[in-house]
């Protein structure tokens, strides 16, 4: 049996639908500017560019109810829904007519972000660490099985903030789809069951405050509600 120096940390999971079993996290990456009106309310070209990503920690992932708190170093927190991708078996180089077969399930998630953050880092042309991959930053809805449900690509994601909703768009406006995201990512790195994919957000990001009341969701995969608690610390 192995001795550790420290306590190891716990793994991180996440619920299944319908199911007393959890969805262990290995890793977390996320697609950036997946959707053409969101690409140009950030200012960017929305042609079918290849897709660039950016990593959270795994620990980073938190269920999207009860309370999630409000992270310390910002006034300009920002939220991002999004279809996430639970990757169920190991593959690299995926052909995207073989991808789907790599999905274990879907969840809904939201990108939190510390907008003011990933501005000045952007300016400074460093990482955007600091500004997406904080405590909390990855509230995610159950993960609801494939086998079940099938692949969506098609149907609402939207959220609302305190009943009013910011965002809204459907599945097929992704420019990048999700098997063509599995097969990219594939060509950089090994993916393995465990592994979560954010698949970009629609038009429509906007700030939170302390208190504000978070609902989400995609049809035929699940919905979501949490509160935005005081500031973490």
């Amino acid at each position: 049996m192995t001795e550790y120096s420290v306590t190891p940390p716990t793994i991180t999971s996440v619920a299944v639908s319908g199911s007393t079993s959890r969805f262990p996290v290995r890793r977390v990456f996320c697609v950036g500017r997946n959707y053409a009106d969101h690409a140009r309310e950030m200012g960017a070209n929305p042609d079918r560019d290849p897709p660039f990503f950016f990593s959270k920690p795994a620990d980073a992932v938190v269920p999207a109810a009860g309370v999630v708190p409000y992270p310390p170093l910002t006034a300009d927190l920002h939220h991002e829904i999004e279809l996430v991708i639970a990757v169920g078996k190991e593959g690299m180089a995926i052909a995207p007519e073989n991808a789907l077969d790599f999905v274990w399930g879907y969840g809904v998630g939201v990108d939190l972000t510390r907008r003011d953050l990933q501005a000045t880092a952007k300016k400074l042309s460093r990482p955007w660490d600091w500004a997406k991959g904080f405590d909390a930053s990855a509230p995610v809805s159950e993960i609801k099985p494939a086998s079940g449900s099938g692949h969506p690509s098609c149907g609402r994601i939207w959220l609302s903030v305190n009943g009013e909703v910011r965002q809204q768009g459907d599945l097929n406006e992704m420019i990048w789809p999700v098997a063509d995201i599995i097969s990219y990512v594939s060509q950089a790195v090994a993916l393995k069951p465990g592994d979560l994919i954010f698949s970009g957000t629609p038009a429509g990001v906007g700030a939170l405050r302390p208190g504000d009341k978070v609902a989400g969701g995609v049809d035929g995969v699940g919905n979501f509600s949490f509160e935005v608690g005081p500031l973490a610390g």
